[in-house]
């Protein structure tokens, strides 16, 4: 028999259990502490610009009798030294990195040769583009590996600066942060006579800026604890270069910013804090230049900026932390807290004139809801679109050809998701029961959406009409996307029924 008193021997379990419990919760707790701490990224005030940024050439296109400007895109797998003597396996458009820049008129009809030289199947979906649903290049048009792929259409749109990427379903974050994406710059008769600055690679530059992080000479692709909004990188680049500057030499500077990060959402601005002109959203010019200091972007959004620059300066384009109402948590892991100094412009000793921004630049090209036949609600979740996950098989949506919707979208998860729709550029009518800022009153089609926030949109859906071919509708975070966060609709002649869409194939 025991000579400890039974009330001895609890005592000490007792103390025992609660020992381990306290340094359990100590550890634990110092655990997540260190964790939260440094999750926060940084690269403000430490970033040496000290490479030239890339500039994405502008495609070679081939004219044919009939008119049909003719492209040609090859995905393949490459290397690319994004870092001095470290060789980083990429996949590219026409080379190792990212790929050049298309551009073409509006009223001229296009084609792009797609050829799949990748070792698995892949897309090339054409955002924020007006054109026939089976040439879309969403998850139905996968092209297999070793086939090409020819769509064809019309442009038939005002200007913007639009831009291309994969969209195979359930693999889109994978492939867009190997290096798939370039841009696909759109012209009109009011744009070629508006006095912006209009010189490509001289002072109208494109500006694709994406976050990465390195594991050896690799990219990684890891999501780090608690990231649910997908991957997020430790430093930016822009066109493929890390620490990027670029000379100037106008007074006036247009980037074209394009957010092609997987997950982060970046509020652009000047270390200096200098105003810019925003002229042009998703979907082309605004009515007039808004004045801004401040300009969000969320993965998919593209903004045109206009800049002035003074002889001989230097000014940094800087991300800075968000201000969307995220909580403490959610704001340190989706993002929010982090900082960076995404590129440098250097301005030459002595700099061309530059005319003067117009007053007013174009009329709205979106629809104002007043005469939307129907309207729709959306509820936005982790879990999926009203509920329902993707499925390639179901149509979630019928509309029909030249009709008007108003789509009201609400964002009722606990962290940020955006809202991207095919075919259309809409009009954010409303954000969170008010009209939009500035930087929201052109033509769109992605729209930021914190928690808790809801937006009312007005598109007009102008066909052409294809019951069997679908658009897709989703988050465009796109781990978000691959895991489910997406609809499809098709658009009918008045009278029609959606048919089925085809199964999922390669070409």
């Amino acid at each position: 028999m025991s000579s400890v008193p039974r009330p001895r021997w609890w005592r000490r379990l007792l103390i025992g259990v609660v020992a381990f419990a306290t340094v359990f919760v100590l550890v634990v707790g110092g655990g997540v502490t260190w964790v939260y701490v440094n999750a926060v990224v940084s690269t403000v005030d430490s970033t040496k610009f000290e490479n030239e940024f890339a500039m994405p050439p502008l495609a070679q296109s081939q004219l044919r009798p009939d008119g049909t400007r003719v492209f040609e895109l090859d995905m393949r797998s490459g290397r690319k030294e994004f870092r001095a003597g470290q060789a980083t396996d990429t996949w590219g458009f026409n080379g190792d990195y990212l790929g050049p820049t298309l551009r073409a008129k509006r009223g001229e009809k296009v084609e792009v040769r797609v050829r799949n030289s990748l070792p698995e199947a892949s897309t090339v979906h054409w955002h924020g583009m007006h054109l026939p649903a089976s040439m879309d290049g969403g998850p139905h048009q996968m092209v297999a590996a070793g086939a090409t792929w020819t769509p064809q259409w019309t442009i038939d749109q005002p200007a913007a600066t639009l831009w291309y990427h994969p969209h195979p379903h359930g693999a889109t974050e994978q492939h867009v942060r190997r290096g798939l994406a370039g841009m696909f710059l759109l012209d009109d008769e009011i744009s070629e006579s508006l006095p912006l600055p209009s010189n490509y690679g001289i002072d109208d530059l494109p500006v694709i800026v994406q976050d990465v992080k390195f594991r050896g000479a690799a990219l990684d692709s890891g999501h780090a604890i608690f990231r649910d909004v997908g991957f997020l990188g430790d430093q930016t680049m822009v066109n493929g270069t890390l620490r990027p500057y670029r000379n100037v030499g106008d007074e006036l500077v247009r980037l074209r910013l394009l957010n092609a990060s997987p997950a982060r959402v970046y509020t652009f601005g000047f270390a200096d804090n200098r105003s810019f002109s925003l002229v042009a959203t998703d979907g082309g010019l605004l009515e007039r230049p808004a004045t801004l200091d401040r300009l969000q972007l969320s993965p998919g959004e593209r903004a045109e900026i206009v800049v002035r620059v003074r002889p001989g300066e230097r000014t940094v384009l800087r991300s800075n932390k968000l201000d969307a109402g995220l909580d403490f948590w959610t704001g340190r892991f989706a993002g929010g807290d982090d900082s960076f100094d995404v590129l440098e412009l250097r301005a030459a000793a002595a700099l061309r004139p530059s005319p003067e921004l117009p007053a007013t630049l174009a009329h709205p090209s979106t629809p104002d809801g007043a005469d939307a036949v129907q309207e729709r609600r959306f509820e936005l979740n982790l879990s999926g679109i009203n509920g329902q996950k993707m499925a390639m098989d179901r149509v979630d949506l019928t509309v029909t050809r030249g009709t008007t919707e108003t789509w009201i979208v609400h964002n009722n998860d606990g962290m940020p998701h955006n809202f991207h729709v095919h075919d259309v550029q809409y009009r954010v009518l409303e954000l969170n029961g008010t009209p939009p800022s500035a930087a929201l009153t052109g033509p769109k089609d992605t729209v930021f959406l914190p928690p808790n926030a809801t937006a009312k949109l007005a598109m007009r859906f102008d066909g052409p009409a294809d019951p069997n071919s679908p658009y897709m509708y989703h988050c465009h975070l796109l781990w978000h996307e691959d895991q489910g966060m997406m609809g499809q609709f098709v658009v009918v002649e008045p009278g029609q029924s959606a048919g089925r869409p085809p199964s999922h194939h390669g070409h």
